[in-house]
């Protein structure tokens, strides 16, 4: 199921959500993605500063994907990296 968010609030929301359907704490979801206690918390509170790798890190842990919908125009171009 694809959810549109727009927050860092929603993020951290459905990031719980989908911790707790698997009955995991906190502190073991944390370990499995290589993060703190305390950063889980931040994140699931919708700490805007919480650092992005650690997010999408934590996200994939929980089976989570991020997908950007990038406009036909611009997904044509040449890559700028």
């Amino acid at each position: 199921m694809l959810v549109r968010v727009t927050s860092t609030q929603e993020i951290g929301a459905w990031a719980r959500k989908t911790r707790k359907a698997q009955h995991l704490d906190q502190a073991t979801a944390g370990s499995l993605a290589g993060n703190g206690l305390t950063f889980v918390s931040h994140f699931e509170n919708g700490k805007p500063t919480v650092q992005l790798e650690k997010a999408l890190h934590m996200l994939e842990t929980l089976g989570l994907h991020v997908y950007l919908d990038v406009p036909a125009d611009i997904a044509e171009t040449e890559d700028d990296q």
